[in-house]
């Protein structure tokens, strides 16, 4: 087990764009994979909010704990005061449990709202302590809602010293938290920082070109220090833990030599991107055996303008603590394999690819597989990338979405948390589905490295770490010749480039893509793989859920203030 890192800065320059690999707490605390995140709303550790949400779905799960035995309330807030609020209010009464959606039109008692957007999944209340568990949806489902956006948001909680809903006095306050993007600030003790850079790379005068750097990995005292380099050149990086057969330093244009070895991803970094957080379970394994290991850096240099001259300097920096975290943390590179045996036609508003993962490989690769526990993901095309999803099956049947972005941007790509730790079981299976339009280019587009090229590729983030660098497909070539009537790679190729491609000849070689069968390779750090056959499911859009509803009745409102008198009169 390495050691617990707490930050992944990437050294792009003035701007500071900075990839975060953090752990949350130092400690080691279970977490509820439906709740990932946990932070305290006041100075006194009296009032903790654990939360997760599914944006596929759209929903918003929140666990409330108070220290007291009466009422509590939560909400959102426009400007941090009642004015305007969203609000929920709950607690255990002596004739059971009681729970509304509320509004505030300001300092007085919030109304309750005629639609009940909230829907409560458990109250309790013990030893002092109430905790209430509740679910809405991301979206707002009425005028008086407010939307979780992926901005701060000012969070506002009360509670009282019984069940009486009345002024809570200075029992209240508010926090500013971004729910949707979350980065806890932290000030972890113990901890260093080593760099992984470029050196004084003089950046070739061409649109296209990766750079690879094969270096030891440093200890704590190794420290380069940062410096100015070039956000408009360097699009995206990866770094990449070599076998251990790789024993020497390398540097050199990637793929021209050793550094086609070291294929174990660990870190990824794309242009746009800012800041993610590991699980409080989890961090990547630094120290230990694992220092045994050299690393590959490569960064990937879009010049677009071919400019001359330019010296580049850019790389990850790590910070770790002595601290071990309770997991180790990996990344697996999943989807369509990068080769130049596939294409996408020209002219095409929406053109589809595959990749597919089978776990049920991955023990042919492992002597200890197990299931994994996925936290964030990376989505990866090249310009003509329009959306990414991942399919998640399991006996046949689709059960989620993994992860999805339906409006990829090749120019924001960043490292995206689920929301909550989703388990892929050995056995399972993930489809990668790629949308490419390409209506403004009049030749095919092959599968390769450059940015003109294309690619379909998802790193997901999971714990506890494996041996394991991809799991991947790529069309049978074989299957896909005899499906188009080819007889070899040389008849199959000349079909590709004369054929006129119109939305009807699109329309039949993808379809022809997608039923032939595909090779599905699985490979460990080591490089051994395994090849199987395997054929793509089918994916389907899952449905954003429909807003939260309880008893939207007018009726509603009457049963609350009942309710509150009771609870008052039992008091008396």
């Amino acid at each position: 087990m390495g050691w617990c890192p707490l930050f992944c800065k990437g050294n792009m320059g003035t701007l500071s764009l900075v990839l975060l690999l953090l752990s949350v707490q130092w400690s080691w605390a279970q977490e509820d994979p439906l709740l990932p995140f946990s932070e305290h709303l006041d100075l006194e550790h009296k009032v903790q909010l654990k939360w997760g949400f599914n944006e596929i779905q759209g929903t918003i799960l929140f666990e409330l704990t108070v220290n007291t035995s009466g009422w509590v309330g939560f909400g959102f807030s426009p400007k941090g005061g009642m004015t305007g609020a969203d609000i929920v209010i709950g607690g255990v009464g002596p004739e059971g449990r009681y729970f509304t959606d509320r509004h505030a039109g300001g300092n007085s008692m919030p109304v309750v709202d005629q639609q009940q957007n909230y829907k409560l999944l458990s109250l309790t209340e013990s030893d002092g302590k109430t905790v209430m568990k509740f679910q809405r949806s991301i979206e707002a489902c009425d005028e008086n809602d407010l939307p979780i956006t992926n901005l701060p948001m000012k969070l506002i909680y009360a509670y009282g010293q019984n069940d009486n809903i009345m002024y809570h006095s200075t029992r209240r306050g508010m926090k500013e938290l971004n729910l949707l993007k979350y980065m806890p600030r932290v000030n972890p003790p113990n901890s260093n920082f080593f760099d992984i850079t470029m050196v004084n790379f003089s950046v070739p005068a061409k649109q296209t070109h990766y750079h690879c750097k094969i270096m030891r990995a440093a200890n704590s005292t190794f420290i380069i220090e940062r410096v100015i380099t070039n956000l408009d050149l360097v699009h995206h990086l990866l770094l990449y833990r070599c076998p251990l057969t790789v024993t020497e330093p390398f540097e050199a244009e990637c793929y021209t030599g050793v550094d086609g070895e070291c294929m174990e991803t660990v870190a990824v970094w794309g242009v746009g991107g800012g800041a993610f957080e590991f699980p409080e379970v989890a961090g990547l394994p630094i120290g230990g055996n694992v220092e045994d290991f050299f690393y590959r850096l490569e960064v990937y240099y879009n010049n677009l303008n071919k400019s001359a001259g330019r010296v580049d300097n850019s790389g990850l920096r790590f910070y770790y603590t002595s601290e071990l975290c309770q997991h180790d943390a990996a990344v697996l590179m999943t989807g369509l394999a990068v080769a130049p045996g596939y294409a996408v036609p020209p002219k095409a508003k929406s053109f589809l690819t595959y990749g597919l993962c089978d776990t049920a490989y991955i023990p042919k690769v492992l002597e200890t597989p197990h299931d994994l526990q996925v936290f964030s993901v990376m989505l990866h095309t090249h310009l003509a990338g329009r959306k990414v999803r991942v399919g998640h099956f399991r006996g046949g049947k689709q059960i989620d979405l993994l992860a999805a972005d339906e409006n990829y941007d090749f120019e924001y790509q960043e490292v995206t948390n689920l929301g909550k730790t989703k388990p892929v079981k050995l056995g399972d299976k993930l489809l990668v589905e790629c949308t490419y339009n390409t209506e403004n280019r009049s030749t095919l587009t092959w599968g390769g490295l450059s940015t003109s090229d294309e690619m379909c590729l998802a790193f997901l983030f999971y714990y506890p770490a494996m041996n394991l660098s991809r799991c991947v497909s790529f069309p049978d070539v074989t299957s896909l010749g005899s499906a188009m009537g080819a007889t070899d790679l040389g008849t199959w190729l000349y079909m590709m480039f004369t054929k006129t491609w119109n939305d009807t000849s699109t329309n039949q070689y993808q379809q022809t893509l997608k039923r032939i069968d595909q090779l599905v390779v699985v490979t460990n750090s080591n490089n051994n793989g395994s090849h199987n056959k395997g054929t793509l499911p089918d994916l389907s859009v899952i449905p954003s859920a429909p807003c939260m509803s309880g008893c939207a009745t007018k009726s509603l409102a009457l049963l609350s203030l009942l309710l509150c008198l009771a609870v008052q009169w039992a008091s008396l």
